[in-house]
């Protein structure tokens, strides 16, 4: 069964880190982009950052470039999210999901319908 498990998330002041992880089980996770979106309360689903099946190649949203990281451990089947110098409106749940390609696609990672398949959400607070 094909499943994608998010954890790490939490509550954590201004100013902090978190490091989300994203497991993946039933597929081989090696041969597809893996994203990560979050969703504020009212607010709609955004595409927060994306890797291409090998890490080789990233995308991020302009509100976290420079202070968010994603990676991945293929070995691990693993995909993670380090989160430096968090900021209140950081604050949403944030879900990972599995590309349909390999690659992440130019400006089209950051759109829902790129994406097959979505882990349940884990809850950042950023508040203090």
């Amino acid at each position: 069964q094909l499943q994608l498990v998010e954890s790490g998330g939490g509550l954590v002041q201004p100013g902090g880190s978190l490091r989300l992880s994203c497991a993946a089980s039933g597929f081989t996770s090696e041969y597809y982009a893996i994203g990560w979106f979050r969703q504020a309360p009212g607010k709609e689903r955004e595409g927060v950052s994306c890797i291409s099946n090998s890490g080789d190649s990233t995308n991020y949203a302009d509100s976290v470039k420079g202070r968010f990281t994603i990676s991945r451990d293929n070995a691990k089947n693993t995909v993670y999210l380090e989160m430096n110098r968090l900021k209140p409106e950081d604050t949403a749940v944030y879900y990972c999901a599995r590309g349909k390609y390999y690659y992440c696609s130019g400006y089209a990672w950051r759109y829902r319908n790129e994406y097959d398949y979505w882990g349940q959400g884990t809850q950042v607070t950023v508040s203090s």
